[in-house]
């Protein structure tokens, strides 16, 4: 995997989620500014990140990328 890093553009937290995510609610996601160019739809994990935060991917599941807050959490 290439870790992708980026800032944080814009982020919601899901309360209602879809029927294959509901165990997982509230979750937080975020849309990320890449370092590389471009941008991508990621959850969180650990810490609750901002918009301008640093953020590294930290994990793919089933296509969809994880990111963490720099120097966050690590849960």
């Amino acid at each position: 995997m290439n870790t992708m890093t980026g800032i944080v553009y814009t982020e919601t937290t899901i309360y209602t989620a879809p029927e294959a995510f509901v165990s997982d609610a509230p979750y937080q996601t975020a849309i990320v500014v890449l370092d590389g160019g471009g941008r991508t739809t990621g959850r969180i994990l650990g810490d609750r990140v901002s918009i301008d935060d640093r953020v590294e991917q930290v994990d793919v599941r089933k296509g969809i990328p994880f990111f963490r807050k720099v120097g966050g959490d690590k849960s």
